[in-house]
This record gives C-alpha cells, sequence and structure tokens, in this order.
C-alpha cells in the first residue's frame, strides 16, 4: 500500500490509467448492495488514488485540492455534531453510519498523507494537521457516546434472580443458646444452597441489542490509534457499575483494622454477607462482566483480560481483605461454623477463579486466593481445636439452679448438630490431626472395626468433643452439696446429649453402640438417686421386729411420724429440682411411685389396726399424689400443694 501511495506515474498514459481507475472506484462506490467490508476497500483505495492525483497536481502547482475538498466536507460531518448535544447513536442508524464513515475517511486520509514523502510541503502538513484534529474531536465524541451508551443500557439487576443460591437453611434453636462465656447469644449458622451449574447465573449487564454499537466503537477507536482511550472509558464505567452491585449486597468497604477491631455480633453478620457476596460476586457478576468484555473486545487480544482485571480489581481486593482479616484474627469457638461457610465457599469458587483470570495478568488473583484457601483451612482447625479446649476447660463457680440441662450442654450439643452439614469438609481438614485425637476417644467406633461414618475424622473430633463435655458435667456436678441432685444433674445432661445424638444427622456418626452406652449411664444416674434419696426413706417404713406381723401403736405411730417428716423434706427440696425432659420426668415419678408408694402401702397394710387419722400424716393417695409435683423446677410446700387440697 506504502508503494501504491508513493508512486508517481510519469507519462500521461500513467495519467490516464489512474484517472480512469479513479472513475471506475468512485463508479462502484454508489452500488447500494455492497458489504461494509468491500465499501470501506474502495473508499480506502479512492484515497489513494486522490492522493496520487494531487501529488502530481503539486508537482505542477496545483496542490492537495481534492484531499482538502474531502477533508473539508468531513469536517461539516464531525463539527455539526460538537454543537449537537443530542447523542449521535440516539439518533438513528443513518446518523451512526453517516459519522462513522466520516471518521474513517479522516483515518483513511491521515494513513494516505503520512504515507507520502514530506518534502517540505507546507499544504501537506496543513492538510495533516486539520485530519489528525478532526480525528481526536471524533475520538473525544465517540469516547462521549460510548460513556453514555453504557450508562443508559446498563442492567440495574438485584441479586434475587439466584433462588438456589439466595435459599438459605437458617438454623434456629429451640432451646436458649448461650455462648462459652455464659453470656447470652443466639447463634444461627446459614448455608447457602449450591450450585454446580454457572452458566444458568450469567446475566446480560447490558442488552444485547447494544453490544454491536459498542463493538462499532471500539473497532473505530481502536483503528485509529485511540484504544487506551476507550479502554480507560469502558472500565470506569464498568467499574462503577460492579461496585454499585456490590454496594447493593451491603459490604462494608472495610479495612483489616476495621474486621480486627470488630464485635462477634457484627463481624458474625459480615462473615455470613461475605459468603454470600463471593458467590454473588463471582458466579453472576464477574462472569456476566467477563462475557460482556470477550463480546466487546474478543478480538483485541490481551487487551480483553486487562480491561476485566481492572473493572473486577477494587470489588476483588475488597473481598480479598475481609477473608485475609478473618484468617489472620484470633479464632474463638463461636466462630466456626462462619469459617466453615467461608472455607467452603472458596473451595466452591477456587475453579471458576483460575478460568476467569487464567490468563498472566491475572496470576496475582489466582495466587492470593489460593493463599485465603489455605488460610481459613488453617483458621477452621485453630477454632475447632479452640472449641474443644473452651468445652474441657468451662468453669462454674456454683451449681446450675435446679440440676436440669446446663447451658453448656446445649450450647455444645447444638452446635455439633450442624458439623454433619460439614462432614467432607471437616474430613478433609481434620485428617492430620485423626490419629491423635482417636487414641483419645475410646470408645469402639474409632477402632478397626468401625463403619465408615463413626471411624471418620470428623466422627472422632465430634467424639472427643462429647467426652470433654462429660468430663466437665462431672466436674460441674461435684458443686452440688446433695449427692441426689448430682445424680439429677447427670441424669439430665447425658440423657439431652443422647436425644440430641438420636434426632438428628449426629447419629451415624456416634453410632448405636455410643448410645446404648450412654443410654445405660443416665439410667444407671436414676438408679443412684433412686438409692440415694428413697432407700433411706422407705427403710423408715421397715419392722423391728420381725417376729411380730404388726407394730405397737406408739411404734406404728413413731414409724409413719418419721416417715411423714422424711418424706416432706424430700417433697420441699425435690419440687424445685428440674427434670425438663417430660417422658424422663414422668419415668422417674412412675419408678419412684413404684417404690415408695408400694412400700408405704404394704406397711399400713400390715398394721390396719392402727391406721386412722391421728397415727398416719399422709394416706397412700397422698403420697402418690404428691409424688407427681417432684421435678417441675419450682419450690413447693405441703401447704401450697393442690395435691393436699380436699375434693
Amino acid at each position: 500500500m506504502d508503494e501504491c501511495q508513493s508512486a508517481i506515474p510519469a507519462h500521461d498514459g500513467d495519467l490516464h490509467v489512474v484517472a480512469a481507475a479513479h472513475h471506475i472506484v468512485k463508479a462502484l462506490g454508489t452500488t447500494k448492495n455492497l458489504s461494509d467490508d468491500l465499501r470501506k476497500i474502495l473508499i480506502d483505495l479512492d484515497a489513494h488514488l486522490s492522493l496520487i492525483t494531487s501529488n502530481i497536481d503539486s508537482k505542477g502547482g496545483k496542490g492537495f485540492v481534492e484531499v482538502e475538498e474531502r477533508l473539508k466536507r468531513v469536517e461539516r460531518k464531525i463539527v455539526i455534531w460538537e454543537s449537537d448535544r443530542i447523542m449521535i447513536w440516539d439518533s438513528g442508524p443513518k446518523e451512526v453510519s453517516d459519522y462513522l464513515e466520516a471518521v474513517d475517511e479522516v483515518q483513511t486520509l491521515i494513513d494516505s498523507l503520512r504515507g507520502l514523502p514530506m518534502n517540505e510541503n507546507q499544504k501537506q502538513k496543513e492538510l495533516l494537521h486539520l485530519a489528525s484534529s478532526l480525528l481526536q474531536m471524533a475520538m473525544s465524541r465517540l469516547e462521549e457516546e460510548l460513556i453514555h451508551m453504557l450508562v443508559k443500557h446498563k442492567q440495574q439487576s438485584e441479586p434475587t434472580y439466584m433462588p438456589s443460591l439466595s435459599s438459605q437453611r437458617n438454623v434456629v434453636y429451640n432451646e436458649s443458646v448461650v455462648s462459652l462465656n455464659n453470656e447470652s447469644a443466639k447463634e444461627a449458622s446459614s448455608k447457602s444452597s449450591r450450585s454446580d451449574e454457572c452458566g444458568e447465573y450469567i446475566i446480560d449487564l447490558v442488552p444485547e441489542h447494544v453490544i454491536p454499537d459498542i463493538k462499532s466503537i471500539a473497532k473505530v477507536m481502536f483503528a485509529s490509534d485511540y484504544g487506551q482511550e476507550f479502554c480507560e472509558a469502558f472500565i470506569g464505567v464498568r467499574k462503577e457499575a460492579l461496585e454499585q452491585h456490590f454496594d447493593i449486597l451491603e459490604n462494608g468497604k472495610l479495612s483489616i483494622e476495621d474486621v480486627l477491631k470488630m464485635e462477634w455480633c457484627s463481624l458474625s453478620t459480615e462473615m455470613n454477607k461475605w459468603t454470600w457476596s463471593m458467590k454473588i460476586i463471582f458466579r453472576v457478576y464477574l462472569m456476566s462482566e467477563k462475557r460482556l468484555c470477550d463480546q466487546v473486545l474478543g478480538e483485541f487480544g490481551s487487551v480483553n483480560s486487562f480491561c476485566f482485571l481492572e473493572i473486577a480489581k477494587t470489588t476483588i481486593l475488597c473481598l480479598l481483605n475481609f477473608g485475609e482479616a478473618i484468617a489472620m484474627g484470633p479464632q474463638e469457638p463461636e466462630k466456626l461454623l462462619r469459617l466453615l461457610d467461608m472455607y467452603e465457599t472458596l473451595a466452591d469458587l477456587v475453579l471458576e477463579i483460575d478460568a476467569l483470570f487464567s490468563e498472566d495478568g491475572g496470576s496475582f488473583v489466582r495466587l492470593e486466593f489460593h493463599k485465603l484457601l489455605d488460610g481459613l483451612a488453617d483458621s477452621v482447625k485453630a477454632a475447632f481445636n479452640a472449641f474443644r479446649v473452651a468445652v474441657s476447660s468451662n468453669g462454674s463457680l456454683y451449681p446450675f439452679p435446679g440440676g436440669g440441662v446446663h447451658p453448656l450442654s446445649k450450647y455444645v450439643m447444638n452446635y455439633i448438630s450442624m458439623f454433619p452439614d460439614y462432614c467432607s469438609t471437616l474430613n478433609l481438614l481434620l485428617e492430620d490431626q485423626h490419629s491423635d485425637v482417636a487414641s483419645l476417644v475410646s470408645e469402639p467406633q474409632c477402632g478397626p472395626t468401625a463403619s465408615l461414618s463413626t471411624s471418620c475424622p470428623m466422627a472422632c473430633h465430634l467424639r472427643s468433643i462429647t467426652s470433654a463435655l462429660e468430663s466437665n458435667l462431672h466436674k460441674k456436678s461435684k458443686l452440688y452439696k446433695d449427692e441426689a441432685l448430682q445424680h439429677i444433674f447427670l441424669m439430665n445432661n447425658l440423657h439431652y446429649m443422647v436425644q440430641k445424638v438420636k434426632g438428628s444427622e449426629l447419629r451415624p456418626f456416634f453410632g448405636d453402640e455410643w448410645i446404648r452406652k450412654h443410654n445405660a449411664k443416665f439410667q444407671q444416674h436414676e438408679m443412684n438417686y433412686e438409692r440415694v434419696t428413697w432407700s433411706s426413706v422407705v427403710l423408715l417404713l421397715k419392722d423391728d421386729n420381725a417376729g411380730s406381723s404388726s407394730l405397737s401403736k406408739s411404734a406404728f405411730k413413731e414409724k409413719c411420724k418419721g416417715f411423714s417428716i422424711a418424706f416432706e423434706e424430700v417433697y420441699k427440696n425435690q419440687t424445685s429440682w428440674c427434670i425438663p425432659d417430660p417422658q424422663l420426668r414422668e419415668d422417674l415419678r412412675i419408678s419412684t411411685s413404684l417404690k415408695v408408694v408400694h412400700a408405704y402401702r404394704t406397711f399400713l397394710g400390715r398394721n390396719p389396726a392402727h391406721v386412722d387419722d391421728k397415727c398416719i400424716k399422709h394416706t397412700v393417695e397422698d403420697v402418690e399424689k404428691l409424688l407427681l409435683d417432684l421435678f417441675e423446677g419450682s419450690p413447693r410446700s405441703l401447704r401450697n400443694s393442690r395435691r393436699m387440697m380436699k375434693t
């Protein structure tokens, strides 16, 4: 092409050939059914032939007459839009086509003028300066058009179109849940459902029909060496749009220092937002942003990945900074579930992150997210160990009132009941600690004949936690001065643990053998309670003179008095004791009644002659009814007992 531009015909015959070619090109240009590419070729060829003619004329002193005329025509087409603030692309396809043709012709003339030897030709310099000024004016206008187009057609999408990502399982405890410091706290964990299908979440950030218009601007600006300006405008608008989407997700732009200073309640909320935002940002917005960049800039090579990275960088750094702050912060037990959510979310996204930033320019993004994944893994392990230590070391200065289910038992059992949802992750992360923990758990579930569920790393860790809980509960039971209440306390808490295991997804990890063993434990405490409490009371009804079938009236009266005093003392104390589980409470009442009422009835039956209101204070029916007041958790006396009201 340069040879064509610089070649100058030396003979009249050559001049005729150039003129004829010029005439043919102009004639072809009037054809209506030409493709855009062919029309572009004809325009370029026409410009080159004009310059050859002009260069010949300049040798004869006539100058670049036709080139100047063409520039003037183009100038009018470009300048007219400078005074009109109506957007070209809002004015109709003909206006767009005319403007782009004018810009294309300016670029063609510039290329042709630059291709000619400069030879100190002042006219040539003037025309080149005019053409360059027109091109710069047109590029500025195209940049404005691009920004207007991107802003006008920006899709205002809310994150509600992802039902499978937005549906969360919120866990709300029936019991009051407290922290390991015995301070009231509500702990809820949410695991977002996952989807392996990411493509269905890609949305149109810009309507499909606008893409060709954006591409047409891109082609013209890149062809005119204004690709950098195009990229800056494109990045600016799209970056702002992404940050707006990020703000819609209510993520604060928190520094690492802000995160490290945050109270747990606020931090828990922010951690939950992070897991949600990671899914939305990467699986929706960044996947969609990448597609938009591919559509607009796909044919411009590395420019595509550069623009995408620049658009995403600020939002990604916000997400990274928060994750890194969490990973480097203190790993208290209450963070464990949130840390697991964060780890699993990132683990699910790593392949997509690698694909989105597969080019060399995005290597730092891939590297930082892989480092964060390792950091979160370490944090999970640290928090898990801290949880076990906290369970084991949780101390109390005073016995828990009424001997009911201790808040620590509720906290631990409710907390671990959510771990099965993270089974695969915990098995992976706790594998290196498996042998150490298995050696601490003496139960057969961790032995060579154990099932796959009961012998996995998570199962052994769970049982190590409940073992620590049991040891702690035994320490707490010693705070009660009354031995019978010690057994009630342990019976309540062991029964609660068993019921939590039986009625949840924990059962496969603990196994039926563990359940049988702990059933036997709380039943043993139930029998020990009856022995410690009622054996001495029933013993008062034993006949002293084995050879006589009945007692003397005075001996009978004395025994009845002793029994009444002992029974009333038990009643006074144990109506304030608590057995929260209705079935367990009923079972113990029945068992107690069978033992005490039977002994009392038998005693009275052996001494029928002395049974009158003066000798006995409580009838068999009274005792039977009064036993029903036990373990309700509210102190009662015989005076206000509803059981003693005469009907």
